[in-house]
């Protein structure tokens, strides 16, 4: 049985992927994060959805089945105290699928050290590792290794991204936005090196935009700012402003998270075919830009979901200043080359 060690797994992809790994059966998992409060949440529904699939009489025995096979470890990877209780981990297993990251903007703008040393210090002390124990490492990169689509230098030009051949164009230094993209592309540029140098085995996966079940906390119930969709979400169940950024007019290509987990397992299992490849995931068929994404979310929530007498959000626009912070900057647009 394979032996995989999931490193963030309680976060919204982290999660999703453990949760199917489970179901599929055939792995050795070790989950660990900060905290797995998502990663439970997961089990439960995964369990639900298993009893409604078997007709199974009961929750626990569904969620037994499925945890036998999954040891919880709570760890921070930055604390240098426990560093060597990483290394042992990572020792024991046959591979190892980082997930670790910062996936919220407002924090690239406010605490650009934190970001960087969750996104890159983080990262290479676990790939500095698995390069020593010779580990099979999964790194999760993002697709804001690209920066700025070519198109804002010439106009009414789709440009797809692809993985060998695109061009990276990141913003200006004083825009800190950037700090987590530049951390990550300097994290796979070391990687990639040392395939070629020490033959290290990895695949490299950069998400575009994953939507679904479990994305994000939202903003009424925790300090922060998560992604867009808990924004909207929050925004509509509390009757506030959705607010676009700088008009909204940025367009992103969305892709359901179940679909991308699929992905995610292939590539855990196709180690020969997946050794020493960057993988875009995602899809085109559904680009939208942040303003239509508003309208409908606002749409849907009131056909569906809008109690009586609720008001119904009003769409406003603000600056990146205003919503961020100082030093904000984005990307106008992530077409993907999929073919691979």
């Amino acid at each position: 049985m394979k032996k995989i060690l999931l490193l963030g797994a309680g976060g919204f992809v982290g999660s999703h992927l453990t949760i199917e790994l489970l179901k599929r059966g055939g792995f050795s998992l070790t989950a660990l994060d900060l905290t797995h409060e998502k990663l439970d949440e997961g089990l439960r529904r995964a369990a639900q959805f298993e009893i409604e699939d078997t007709r199974a009489e009961d929750t626990s025995g569904a969620i037994n089945r499925m945890v036998s096979n999954i040891q919880y470890v709570v760890l921070d990877i930055l604390a240098s105290e426990q560093e060597a209780e990483l290394k042992s981990l990572i020792s024991e297993h046959d591979t190892i699928v980082n997930l670790v990251a910062v996936c919220n903007p407002a924090l690239y703008v406010s605490d650009p050290i934190y970001t960087f040393d969750v996104g890159f210090r983080a990262n290479l002390k676990v790939f500095d590792i698995c390069a020593e124990l010779d580990k099979r490492l999964i790194q999760f990169s993002t697709s804001e290794v690209y920066g700025k689509s070519p198109s804002i230098y010439v106009k009414d030009q789709a440009f797809h991204f692809n993985e060998e051949e695109s061009d990276l164009i990141m913003g200006p230094i004083n825009r800190h936005r950037w700090i987590y993209a530049t951390g990550k592309q300097l994290l796979e540029r070391i990687i990639h090196a040392y395939g070629i140098k020490h033959d290290f085995r990895y695949s490299v996966i950069r998400p575009f935009n994953y939507i679904g079940e479990m994305i994000d906390y939202l903003p009424s119930q925790k300090e922060g700012s998560p992604r867009v969709f808990s924004h909207f979400m929050d925004a509509l169940l509390n009757s506030r402003p959705m607010k676009l950024v700088n008009g909204g007019h940025q367009k992103r290509c969305y892709t359901y998270i179940k679909d991308a987990t699929e992905a995610h397992v292939r590539i855990i299992e196709r180690e020969e075919a997946c050794d020493k490849e960057i993988f875009n995931v995602g899809t085109n068929d559904n680009e939208t830009s942040i303003r239509n994404f508003a309208y409908r979310m606002r749409e849907i929530y009131d056909q569906e979901f809008r109690l009586e007498g609720q008001e119904l959000s009003p769409i406003v626009d603000v600056s990146g200043k205003e919503f961020y912070g100082e030093g904000y900057d984005d990307i106008d647009r992530r077409l993907l080359d999929n073919s691979k």
